[in-house]
């Protein structure tokens, strides 16, 4: 097949959970024989500025398209509408639209006479970050995703309940994946933050809003402890937000920003935390929690639905915004080693078992090529066939 994916900011690239997704999606479907083509973002690639010169034409066997963008509120709709009339010229057998944003160039896909499959991470319109006319720009785009598209997919039971009761449809589940990682001695942790295995608390991700940082830094200020709080991940561009929480932070050693951070960096962090901690208010499927699991972490998660799917009975949960209800919680599992570790054991087996890379591609190839099946089948099928 020849495929189409636009809606990420670019590959490589460690920006978000889109963009993991669409890199993985596009060189497994290369290295199965099918043509790939994404459309990047021009603009700033947190990888570095030596990125941002580099206009990349193929990554792993995947074309590029670079997409010339603009700051501000016109970036998405000038993108998506560019991506889409040259998507339309390459004739794909079907393009994936990736985000609310970019789904609200849907009709012209369909106009052009393009096959759709529309993928929807997570409530755009609802994240903090977004003014007004931003939030109604992605409710139209959500909108065109479930009317509009040939297939719309969706990233958790929660959303599937919101996107089919609002626009009377029946979309899709789909998941994002994880391959079974190899663990790290603390090496450059320790050299650059004295960190060492089973002594910090890991939160990583963007630093935006709707993750919740400033509960969790507000609930650990509280905690008699000696172990650190690691928050690692960027501000993108809200610095507003960063910065309210390096002030919340003001005070207290223990607690250390590290900015982005990548490659072994991030695979010695996963490898040696105590706890990892994801208190988000809004989430699709976090693919932070899915890696920690897959590391064995002991996880404290907020209990948004998209957060327990994932979950269920392998992590601790607290009420989602009550610092002082993650506060009790953390000092449980600071206090309790034993649980800690036994969570830590059931970790790994549990989430590489139900989250696999390999299983979410053959979802999408199915779908792409008109075999519309759902993600859990995907995987009953898959273990069916190991007995």
């Amino acid at each position: 097949m020849k495929i189409g994916i636009i809606g990420h900011k670019r590959i490589p690239s460690n920006e978000g959970g889109i963009e993991k997704g669409v890199e993985q999606h596009a060189t497994r479907m290369v290295a199965r024989g099918h043509q790939v083509t994404v459309y990047n973002r021009g603009g700033h690639n947190v990888f570095g500025k030596e990125y941002d010169k580099k206009k990349l034409k193929n990554y792993k066997g995947v074309k590029i398209v670079t997409i010339p963008t603009v700051k501000g509120a016109a970036c998405v709709p000038i993108y998506s509408f560019l991506a889409t009339l040259h998507a339309a010229i390459k004739r794909y057998d079907c393009v994936s639209y990736r985000a609310s944003g970019s789904c609200a160039m849907i009709p012209l896909a369909k106009l052009l006479g393009i096959r759709v499959v529309a993928s929807l991470h997570g409530i755009d319109s609802q994240r903090d970050k977004w003014g007004g006319f931003a939030s109604k720009y992605l409710e139209f785009g959500e909108k065109m995703a479930a009317k509009k598209a040939d297939v719309c997919l969706v990233l958790s039971k929660n959303m599937k309940e919101y996107i089919d009761k609002k626009y009377k449809i029946n979309s899709v589940l789909f998941a994002n994946g994880i391959d079974k990682p190899v663990n790290h001695e603390p090496q450059l942790i320790k050299e650059k933050y004295g960190l060492e295995k089973d002594e910090y608390i890991l939160s990583l991700g963007r630093i935006v809003p709707e993750k919740g940082i400033q509960y969790l830094i507000s609930a650990y200020k509280q905690c008699e402890t000696e172990k650190k709080l690691v928050i690692a991940g960027g501000a993108e561009s809200n610095r507003e937000y960063y910065n309210s929480l390096l002030e919340l932070a003001k005070g207290d050693s223990r607690i250390i920003f590290t900015g982005y951070v990548y490659g072994q960096e991030i695979q010695e962090l996963y490898s040696n935390s105590y706890i990892f901690a994801l208190p988000s208010n809004l989430e699709g499927m976090a693919n932070t929690l899915l890696e920690a699991m897959s590391y064995g972490n002991c996880c404290l998660v907020s209990n948004i639905p998209e957060n327990t799917e994932v979950v269920n009975d392998r992590a601790v949960w607290f009420e989602k915004g009550n610092d002082k209800d993650l506060e009790n919680k953390l000092q449980s599992l600071l206090k309790n080693e034993e649980l800690v570790y036994k969570y830590k054991s059931e970790a790994s087996s549990y989430i590489l078992r139900r989250y696999s890379w390999d299983l979410v591609v053959d979802q999408m190839l199915r779908i792409y090529s008109g075999d519309v099946v759902d993600y859990n089948t995907v995987l009953q099928e898959s273990e069916e066939q190991l007995i």
